[in-house]
């Protein structure tokens, strides 16, 4: 027996969060195309977290008093940006909404339907993101450190030149 990598079988999930660049997407759409898998498009609502899981898989969630609005919008924010950016792609997808920690969440989600790769975007640059990633860390470090399946990470906007400064410095 060799151990030759099979090639993946399940689907391609793309977290992402309403106004990112639509370049997460995209590679994503493509990775699902040469795959012949399915996409699942995936924004993480924050604002609920799992309060716990049945054994049958089934997720109760707590909801924080800022919830309910904001994330449908969030929800229905996505969906347009993925009908938009996916109109003339030939892979079938979907959009939905996963609850808590965007990480565990998204890990949560690939355990559940077998995929295949997880997708996700670089940080937006600005003094909130760096806050934001700096008390709960980076979701595409904390994805390839907490799961056994490849994370592609698209960056955003312009890439930084090598003599630039970082977002975080």
């Amino acid at each position: 027996m060799t151990d030759q990598p099979r090639p993946p079988v399940g689907p391609v999930i793309a977290g992402v969060v309403p106004g990112q660049s639509t370049r997460v997407v995209r590679e994503a759409a493509r990775q699902a195309a040469l795959a012949h898998v399915e996409l699942i498009v995936v924004h993480v609502d924050t604002t609920r977290f799992v309060a716990f899981e049945d054994p049958d898989g089934y997720v109760h969630s707590s909801t924080l008093d800022v919830a309910g609005a904001a994330a449908k919008a969030a929800l229905d924010d996505v969906r347009r940006s993925a009908e938009k950016t996916l109109a003339d792609e030939t892979v079938t997808w979907s959009v939905r909404q996963e609850i808590g920690d965007p990480a565990l969440a998204l890990i949560r989600l690939a355990d559940a339907v077998g995929a295949s790769v997880l997708v996700v975007g670089t940080r937006r640059r600005g003094l909130g993101e760096s806050l934001r990633e700096f008390l709960t860390g980076s979701v595409a470090a904390r994805l390839s450190h907490r799961q056994r399946r490849p994370v592609l990470v698209v960056p955003q906007g312009d890439p930084v030149g090598a003599d630039d400064q970082l977002p975080w410095e």
